[in-house]
């Protein structure tokens, strides 16, 4: 009889890492990503109360939003390269500290300009927290037992978007708008004291990690551009010369840095991960799938108030449904995907999580609220148990040298997607009433929205589809 084959290198663990600290690493990254996640929504529902407070108006004040997503965007790429240069639970601890801060400093604002200067400095250390924190995650835990991790993982990035809205309503509501950042500071704190009690840090490969400049500089500007090209689809006020001139200059200088990478050494994002099959399935088709992260809420949330005319509080407190359903899924994602495989689930679950947004086109004010809170339920259920599959199986065959860059590439992938869903949908909603020519949303505009992202998220299944039988195979092997 053969002796058995030794583990490969993603699987090896590390000694000084206790089994305790395992089980509780997914709670740590996790409690930071809620936090980015949070923050990138509560803030709109406090525009009008934070522009009376700094002299200024709600759309002067839409820069607050702006600049943190801008900011989260440029500096994400450069993540995976800290914490290889200067140890993952350094960066991880620093991010934390820096957002942290950074919302102190955003609740103390006394104008627009220090305002905006606070959320730009949140928004580096969103950019290092979540993929960093993520990059721990996956060297400590053995690859059987991610898809557990990544479960619980991907709720965060689900509930954030939903409650952010209701939260920042009610904090505005009943106390003030400077809280939607001091709710951060014990959740910050807390984070620090729990990496510096249960989190190791990763052993050193002894290499130099140069910085690729030229690189950070055409990715920062690339995910700029075509991250303010998308914001701008969703804002009547940017005109369509400035929106497509944003766009094309992302797309130029992603043609650029195609062309830098493929020169460099060690380029900032190493693009031959895309020849890993599960990692490009998960990019490609798990992008259309992540536009219904932001575009549901979004239109949900046009939807109930503007068609319906509910408030801001009662609208968010049914579309909290969809994280009801999130929560479900984490008991039940791992046997399913260990029963039927990752290409199978993410195949027929994708025209489920695309079935469900279409559905909400049928809903009117005369809609019993209880049968538009199940909707949603399913939803959310179908949603979380597509991304956690996503999530799990865009790691599945990077080795564990490639992880850093791997983790740096999906938070970009993931943050293009989820704006670009916002815009996809603000977009349909504008080229609807320009069909109309019309001045005012309609439900008739929200519905044509749902359609698109409905159609697109199923569109992603055919993707999967082509996906080896197997794939994803070696996250159930011990």
């Amino acid at each position: 009889m053969s002796s058995p084959s030794p583990l490969p290198p993603a699987q090896v663990l590390n000694p000084a890492v206790s089994p305790k600290a395992r089980r509780i690493l997914p709670f740590i990254v996790g409690c930071a990503l809620f936090m980015q996640m949070l923050d990138s929504t509560v803030v709109t529902t406090a525009l009008p109360a934070m522009a009376l407070a700094l002299d200024s108006d709600p759309v002067s004040l839409n820069i607050a939003i702006t600049s943190y997503l801008l900011s989260l965007a440029v500096f994400v790429p450069i993540s995976g390269w800290a914490a290889d240069r200067y140890g993952a639970r350094k960066i991880f601890m620093i991010a934390i500290g820096l957002f942290t801060l950074s919302s102190l400093t955003c609740a103390l604002s006394t104008s627009l300009l220090h305002l905006v200067f606070s959320r730009v400095a949140q928004g580096i250390g969103g950019a290092m927290m979540v993929p960093v924190g993520r990059i721990i995650l996956l060297r400590t835990i053995p690859k059987h037992d991610l898809l557990r991790a990544m479960a619980f993982l991907s709720m965060p990035a689900l509930i954030g978007p939903l409650i952010g809205p209701p939260l920042g309503g009610f904090l505005v509501t009943y106390a003030s708008w400077h809280w939607i950042f001091l709710i951060n500071l014990p959740i910050g704190l807390f984070g620090i004291w729990m990496v510096r009690r249960y989190v190791v840090e990763l052993p050193s490969d002894g290499m130099p990690h140069p910085l690729d400049l030229i690189g950070f500089i055409l990715t920062a500007a690339c995910m700029a551009c075509l991250m303010g090209g998308f914001e701008a689809l969703g804002t009547s006020e940017a005109s369509w010369t400035v929106t497509l001139g944003l766009i094309t200059t992302g797309l130029i200088t992603g043609a650029l840095y195609y062309l830098h990478a493929k020169r460099c050494p060690q380029p900032i994002l190493d693009l031959t991960l895309l020849n890993i099959p599960t990692f490009r399935a998960s990019m490609l088709a798990g992008n259309l799938c992540r536009f219904t992260i932001g575009s549901t809420p979004f239109l949900m949330a046009i939807l109930l108030q503007v068609g319906f005319g509910l408030t801001a509080l009662s609208a968010g407190m049914i579309t909290f449904a969809g994280a009801i359903g999130s929560l479900a899924m984490k008991f039940v994602a791992p046997p399913i995907l260990r029963r039927w495989g990752y290409r199978q689930v993410l195949t027929i679950n994708g025209v489920f999580t695309g079935a469900c947004t279409l559905l909400c086109i049928v809903f009117t004010s005369a809609t019993p609220v209880y049968l538009i809170s199940f909707v949603l339920l399913l939803g959310g259920f179908f949603r979380s148990l597509q991304f956690t599959a996503v999530n799990t199986l865009t790691f599945a065959d990077v080795s564990h040298a490639g992880m850093s860059r791997a983790s740096s590439f999906a938070a970009m992938g993931q943050q293009l997607g989820v704006s670009l869903g916002v815009g996809v949908a603000a977009c349909t909603l504008n080229v609807s009433m320009n069909w109309r020519q019309a001045v005012t949303l309609s439900t008739t505009d929200v519905t044509a929205g749902f359609i698109v992202i409905g159609v697109l998220c199923s569109l992603a299944s055919l993707l999967f589809w082509r996906m080896d039988p197997d794939a994803g195979e070696s996250l159930h092997r011990r």
